[in-house]
């Protein structure tokens, strides 16, 4: 029993190349709606050593969303941002 708890976690393996190696790091996300794009800098993500596909945590990934419907709703054709947590 004791033995499962001690035991390191699997390195996680992109799902896209199915080769890499995930490590953490800071992606650059680009969202777009219609004539809005939006481009959030240092988001925080497990980035994958190999292909560079990112993934986001569900926290991450709600704060994005939020960030890029405050864009939107402000009419925004293009706008640059830096992650905010």
């Amino acid at each position: 029993m004791g033995s499962k708890l001690s035991k390191k976690e699997k390195t996680m393996k992109c799902v896209i190349c199915r080769e890499g190696d995930l490590a953490p790091g800071f992606a650059t996300v680009k969202a777009q709606r219609e004539e809005c794009l939006v481009i959030i800098k240092g988001v925080p993500a497990d980035i994958c050593q190999n292909c560079g596909e990112y993934y986001l945590d569900e926290t991450v990934t709600k704060k994005v969303s939020e960030q890029f419907e405050d864009a939107v709703k402000r009419h925004a054709e293009v706008e640059i941002l830096r992650y905010a947590a």
